[in-house]
């Protein structure tokens, strides 16, 4: 297994943990609230701290497996190359095969790939610098 700085998986957990929240409450929101087919009140409810904090454990796993598979020799370029092929390549196609057979709209595949690819890059590109 490689060595993997884990200060900088926790930072580019932290960003893509910022990010999402700016997508899906700012950005987005209404757009996604409706692609989702989510009410006012389904997007308030829920058990938010479950919820953010596993957002968060995901979020570090996912840049901790990305530090592993970028290696300790990328470089900020490398790791946002990378990144965006990750999340556009294998995670917003493999979302868009799921979404045909789902049925899902368009508009969701789009935001929610947007972000993926986004948040591949961001934490691609901290991973990288900082090796």
């Amino acid at each position: 297994m490689p060595t993997v700085n884990w200060l900088a998986v926790l930072a580019a957990a932290a960003a893509c943990f910022v990010l999402g929240g700016l997508w899906y409450s700012g950005l987005f929101a209404k757009p996604w609230q409706a692609a989702a087919g989510l009410s006012d009140e389904e997007v308030k409810g829920g058990n938010k701290p479950l919820m953010f904090g596993g957002a968060f454990v995901l979020a570090f796993v996912t840049s901790a497996v990305f530090a592993m598979f970028l290696g300790p020799k990328a470089t900020l370029g490398f790791g946002a190359a990378a990144g965006f092929a990750a999340g556009l390549g294998w995670v917003t196609t493999s979302l868009g095969v799921i979404y045909i057979f789902e049925r899902r709209k368009l508009r969701l595949w789009l935001i929610n790939g947007g972000y993926q690819t986004l948040q591949f890059t961001i934490m691609g590109a901290i991973l990288g610098a900082w090796h």
